[in-house]
């Protein structure tokens, strides 16, 4: 009797403990599912334009990110874990950016947020991404504003749009091109284009011969063509989506102006490309990966293989493949303990790495991956060319 009474107390006290530790390992696996990540899967989100005027780049940036990421999860993942990409249309409207934003944080509880895209669109989204601490991952856009000052949690892969106007500028003034105007939407893209510019040219002692401007996605170009073809505008750089670059591009030749027209890597080069059709020969595209038709390296071999050849390939679909192989780096450095905050530490101490010929590299203090700016040149049958 006295055993039996003694018993009971250590019984119910195991019964306790295997209650409390079967609580902590739900309240565990809770806390992991909710930083979107299970015991085999990862699961990253996205919002870009997968309609509207920049559907080209969102919907290349996430079949080229796609692509990376199923020939990663065909040959068993990451330390077991696959990766999904939940990607959601935002059809370039930041009102519709933010909801999809807050859908993929509070519903979807995922890791880290990849492959935004339209700086209209990414930048009033960075209150919330150091609100709730997740890793926003190779944004498309090169605006400074996604770059100074580096935040923890924000990683760029390609060059920013000051170095790409610099590449731009640098070459035009080789080449004796000084009168330089600019036509630029107005929102934050076309005025991130704007500060570039002026920053290029006042290194060089030097202002913007003159400027116009079109609301966002409009058509309505034919002020600002008539005012830069009569300055006298040797070059003009131009800082708009496709539609209203290539309705510019079109008015300008019509008014019969002979200058060289310099896009930004936004714009869209495939959708550019068939808008202007014969207008578009001769005008010059900087890019910030290489030339994605090309099987002349080891890493467009790889890509053009898993994005089917060179007819599925773009500048953009490169950018999404390029930007999926320097994630996975970082969650094979971020071990099998994998949480939001060990991923920013191993992407921070991810040093110099080389994909197959193409180089990023972070560090605490340098969160932007890449500065490379190609020149392309459009050339007949929509071609682009080095």
């Amino acid at each position: 009797m006295n055993y039996l009474t003694r018993a009971r107390p250590a019984g119910a006290l195991r019964s306790g403990l295997a209650i409390i530790c079967l609580w902590t390992i739900l309240l565990s696996a809770n806390f992991v599912s909710a930083q979107g990540v299970t015991t085999d899967t990862i699961t990253l989100g996205q919002s870009a334009s997968l309609s509207g005027p920049l559907e080209e780049l969102g919907r290349e940036m996430k079949a080229g990110a796609e692509a990376y990421f199923n020939a990663v999860n065909d040959a068993g993942g990451v330390n077991g874990r696959k990766i999904k990409l939940l990607s959601l249309d935002d059809a370039a409207m930041p009102e519709r950016t933010k909801a999809n934003t807050l859908k993929l944080l509070n519903e979807e509880s995922v890791f880290a947020l990849f492959g935004y895209t339209g700086a209209y669109s990414i930048n009033p989204m960075l209150p919330l991404i150091e609100k709730n601490k997740v890793p926003f991952f190779a944004p498309a856009s090169g605006d400074l504003t996604i770059r100074d000052p580096v935040s923890r949690y924000v990683f760029n892969i390609r060059a920013s749009y000051s170095e790409e106007t610099e590449k731009i500028v640098e070459q035009l003034v080789r080449r004796g091109l000084t009168k330089i105007a600019l036509f630029y939407q107005n929102d934050a893209y076309g005025r991130a284009g704007l500060a570039a510019l002026e920053g290029a040219l006042r290194q060089r002692k030097s202002n913007i011969l003159i400027f116009g401007s079109a609301d966002r996605n409009s058509v309505n170009v034919a002020s600002s063509a008539q005012t830069i073809s009569k300055s006298g505008a040797q070059a003009v750089i131009v800082a708009a989506s496709a539609s209203t670059a290539s309705a510019f591009i079109k008015e300008m030749k019509r008014l019969g102006s002979g200058a060289q027209f310099c896009l930004l890597s936004s714009v869209g080069a495939k959708t550019v490309a068939t808008l202007l059709g014969e207008d578009g020969r001769g005008v010059e595209v900087s890019q910030v990966v290489p030339l994605p038709y090309s099987d002349s390296e080891p890493l467009g071999r790889e890509y053009l293989k898993r994005i089917g050849g060179p007819g599925k390939a773009s500048f953009a679909s490169l950018e999404g493949y390029i930007a999926a192989s320097v994630f996975v780096e970082g969650l094979k450095k971020a071990g099998k303990g994998l949480t939001r905050e060990s991923f920013v530490d191993a992407l921070d101490k991810l040093g110099s790495v080389d994909l197959r010929g193409y180089r990023v590299k972070f560090s605490a203090v340098n969160h932007n991956g890449s500065s490379l700016v190609e020149l392309t040149v459009l050339g007949t049958g929509g071609n682009y060319k080095r």
